[in-house]
């Protein structure tokens, strides 16, 4: 990507993140509209912690007391308001979690980056939002937020994995609808994002980075296979290279989708490369 893109999608995401509509929506659509290479999930992700960090500086003194309020809860205590709001930004957080380590299982993540998913979820929870806050009650405050709110506001946020659902706009909706005013729901909102946030950006590098030694693992096997068919096999690195693309027993299992192919025996054939010394057998076992 070219720095004109990364800075058009800079100024997006700080434009989208904070108000009621989907940033992560805006940011898929940018190469539709403009023609574009997709900047992939890593930019994507990369931008929301940048905007974590304008959430954090905002809200400090409400970071601060959860911060504190957490080392006093890793203690059994739950006896302030920080603790307390540590607890509640904890249990809201686990339902994205789950949702999403399952839709990371299923490798569905970039499935839903499609126009038609997220058009439409735009518009039915922008219905949602505008219903919910002209029919909602305003007499609960920030820190009327209790375990109950926590939950639905929790579930509620897991829907924003699904591209074209705003985060903090469905987080407002449930937030509405449990009797919050604007403001409060907006705070709840925002302070909600900063476990999430830095959840998705840690679980981003974690399975890049599982990534990265599957595959790294992968080429290891692929270059003992190919000296291996150098040594024993065919007339030149023509013939083994010929070999490896056609008879290589664990090109599917070295594979980062299939694991790793350690431990297992080769039995090489003469069928399946031949060898000027005549027919022959070779097991290889890790140890």
């Amino acid at each position: 990507m070219t720095l004109f893109q990364l800075l058009l999608v800079a100024i997006i995401q700080g434009l989208t993140e904070f108000l009621p509509v989907s940033s992560s929506g805006h940011l898929i659509l940018l190469p539709t509209l403009t023609g574009g290479p997709d900047q992939g999930l890593a930019i994507d992700v990369a931008v929301h912690v940048g905007t974590l960090l304008a959430v954090v500086l905002y809200f400090r003194s409400e970071v601060a007391e959860a911060t504190i309020g957490l080392g006093r809860l890793l203690r059994g205590k739950m006896d302030t308001p920080g603790a307390r709001l540590a607890a509640l930004l904890i249990l809201a957080t686990l339902p994205v979690l789950v949702a999403g380590l399952v839709i990371k299982l299923l490798g569905i993540d970039e499935m839903l980056r499609s126009v038609a998913v997220i058009g439409w979820t735009m518009l039915l929870f922008g219905i949602v939002l505008y219903w919910a806050d002209h029919t909602g009650r305003s007499d609960r405050e920030s820190g009327d937020w209790d375990i109950k709110g926590a939950v639905w506001m929790g579930l509620a946020q897991a829907l924003a994995l699904i591209p074209g659902t705003s985060r903090s706009g469905i987080t407002i909706t449930a937030a509405r609808k449990l009797g919050y005013d604007r403001a409060s729901a907006a705070t709840l909102s925002m302070l909600m994002s900063i476990p999430t946030i830095l959840a998705s950006g840690a679980l981003f590098i974690t399975g890049r980075d599982r990534a990265s030694r599957r595959a790294a693992r992968a080429r290891r096997v692929d270059r003992c296979w190919l000296r291996l068919c150098c040594r024993t096999g065919g007339t030149g690195p023509d013939d083994a290279l010929a070999a490896q693309r056609e008879f290589h027993p664990l090109r599917h299992l070295s594979h980062p989708a299939g694991g790793s192919a350690f431990g297992i025996r080769l039995q090489l054939t003469q069928k399946a490369l031949p060898s000027p010394a005549g027919p022959f057998q070779i097991q290889h076992r890790n140890r």
